[in-house]
C-alpha cells in the first residue's frame, strides 16, 4: 500500500471519528482529489450529508460520541454511486487513521497526490495531440492541450496557496531523457523550399525574421544556413550563395560538418526555388510548435513521476518547461495573423535594416585609431568615405 492510499484512508478515518473536520477539509479538498473510487464516493457522500445537516455532522458538545447513523448512513449514500462498500470497509479506515485531529495533514497529503497525478495526466494528453497533429499537419488539438496544461497548472498552485510563477529547476535535478523525434521528408523539403526562396529574394527576410526563428527549424544544417541568411540581413550585406557560403564558414558550419560547401549552394541556388516564402515559414514553424509541445509535455511528465518535488517546486519547474512551447505559440500567432506584431515592428521599413544599425555593424570592420593621435583622429572623422573604402586608392 502507497503512502497515498494511506493518507486518503486516514483522512477519511478522521472525518468518520470527526465529522467537525469537514468544516476545515470542504474548501479546498474535492473528491476528485481522492485515487481510489471508493474513497472519493465516501467523501462525496459525507459531503453531501453534511449539506444535509445530518446531526452527526453539527457541532457536538466535549467528549459526546459520534452516533453510529454517521457511518451507516455514509456507506449507504457512497453505496449507490460504486460497489462492493461495506460497514466493515469503514471501520478499517478508522483504525487507518493515527490522530484525528491531524486531519488537514493528511488532506494536504491527498492534495499532493492529486496534483502529480493530474499535471501527469494532461502532460500525456499534450503529447499524445502533438504527436496525433504530426500525422494531421495540424496544431489545433495541440493548442488546445498546451492551454488545458497551463490552466490546470495556475489552477492547482491557487488551490495548493500560491502563485503560479515559472522557475528555473536547479542544476543538480537531472533533466529528463530526451527522445528525438524522427522528421518526416516533406518537413526537410519545405525548409530547404523556404531557405532557396530567401536566398532568391532577400528582401522576403525583413517579413518572416520576426516570427521565424533557427531553432524552428528541425535539421542543424537548415539553422545554420537561416542564421547566416540572418546575419548577412542584419549587417546589410549582398546575400547570394558565395556570401551564405563565407557565412557558413566563418560559423563553423564547414569545419564541423554540419554543412558542406556543396549542400549550401545546392540550397541557396536561386533558380533552383520559387515559391512564397511566407507560406513555407508558417509550415516550419507549424512544426517546430508541435514538436515542443511533444518535448514540454515528456519534460512536464518526468517533473510529475517525481513524488520528492512538493506541489509548488512541481508547478513551478512543470510551468518553466512550457515557457518555451508558449515562445513557439506566440510568433505561430503572429505568422498566422492571429496576434499583433510588437507595436517597434511599424517602425521600420520593409527596404531593409536602418542605416544606423548598418552602420554599427560595418564600423567593426573598420581601422580603430589609438587615443595617442587626436589629430589623425580628427581628420580620419572629416573623411567617412575613405574609411568605407579603405582599399580604394585616391586618384594621382
Amino acid at each position: 500500500m502507497t503512502p497515498l492510499v494511506q493518507a486518503e484512508q486516514a483522512v477519511l478515518g478522521a472525518v468518520f471519528l470527526a465529522p467537525v473536520q469537514l468544516d476545515r477539509l470542504s474548501p479546498w479538498l474535492r473528491p476528485e482529489h481522492f485515487s481510489r473510487p471508493a474513497h472519493a464516493a465516501i467523501y462525496t457522500a459525507m459531503l453531501k450529508l453534511r449539506s444535509d445537516d445530518h446531526p452527526a455532522a453539527k457541532p457536538q458538545g466535549a467528549g459526546s460520541p459520534v452516533p453510529m447513523s454517521w457511518v451507516t448512513d455514509t456507506v449507504a449514500e457512497a453505496s449507490k454511486h460504486t460497489r462492493g462498500l461495506t460497514a466493515s470497509y469503514a471501520h478499517s479506515l478508522v483504525s487507518a487513521c493515527p490522530r484525528p485531529e491531524h486531519a488537514a495533514v493528511y488532506g494536504r497529503m491527498v492534495l499532493e497526490g492529486a496534483i502529480h497525478r493530474s499535471v501527469a495526466q494532461h502532460a500525456t494528453r499534450l503529447h499524445q495531440a502533438a504527436r496525433a497533429d504530426v500525422i494531421r499537419g495540424g496544431v489545433e488539438e495541440t493548442v488546445h492541450h498546451a492551454e488545458l496544461l497551463s490552466d490546470v497548472l495556475a489552477d492547482l498552485s491557487r488551490r495548493w496557496g500560491g502563485e503560479p510563477r515559472p522557475v528555473a529547476p536547479p542544476a543538480s535535478l537531472p533533466p529528463p531523457p530526451t527522445h528525438p523525434q524522427p522528421v518526416d521528408e516533406p518537413l526537410l523539403d519545405d525548409e530547404e523550399f523556404l531557405l532557396g526562396c530567401l536566398s532568391a529574394r532577400p528582401q522576403k527576410l525583413e517579413e518572416v525574421v520576426r516570427w521565424l526563428h533557427p531553432s524552428d527549424f528541425a535539421d542543424a544544417g537548415h539553422q545554420q544556413i537561416y542564421r547566416s541568411l540572418g546575419a548577412l540581413h542584419h549587417r546589410g550585406e549582398p546575400i547570394d550563395q558565395l556570401t551564405v557560403l563565407w557565412e557558413t564558414q566563418r560559423r563553423g558550419a564547414l569545419a564541423d560538418r554540419t554543412l558542406d560547401a556543396e549542400r549550401v549552394l545546392r540550397i541557396c541556388n536561386p533558380s533552383a526555388f520559387a515559391g512564397s516564402a511566407e507560406y513555407f515559414g508558417e509550415q516550419v514553424v507549424r512544426a517546430s510548435l508541435v514538436r515542443t509541445a511533444a518535448a514540454s509535455a515528456r519534460q512536464v511528465r518526468a517533473l510529475a513521476d517525481d513524488e520528492s518535488l512538493a506541489p509548488g517546486r512541481l508547478i513551478g519547474y512543470a510551468l518553466h518547461a512550457l515557457g518555451p512551447l508558449e515562445e513557439v505559440r506566440r510568433r505561430w500567432r503572429i505568422a498566422t495573423g492571429t496576434q499583433a506584431e510588437p507595436s517597434r515592428a511599424a517602425d521600420q521599413t520593409a527596404a531593409g535594416p536602418p542605416a544606423a544599425r548598418i552602420e554599427a555593424a560595418r564600423s567593426r570592420s573598420r581601422p580603430h585609431l589609438s587615443n595617442a593621435a587626436p589629430a589623425a583622429a580628427s581628420t580620419a572623422a572629416s573623411r567617412p568615405a575613405v574609411l568605407d573604402r579603405p582599399h580604394r586608392r585616391s586618384p594621382s
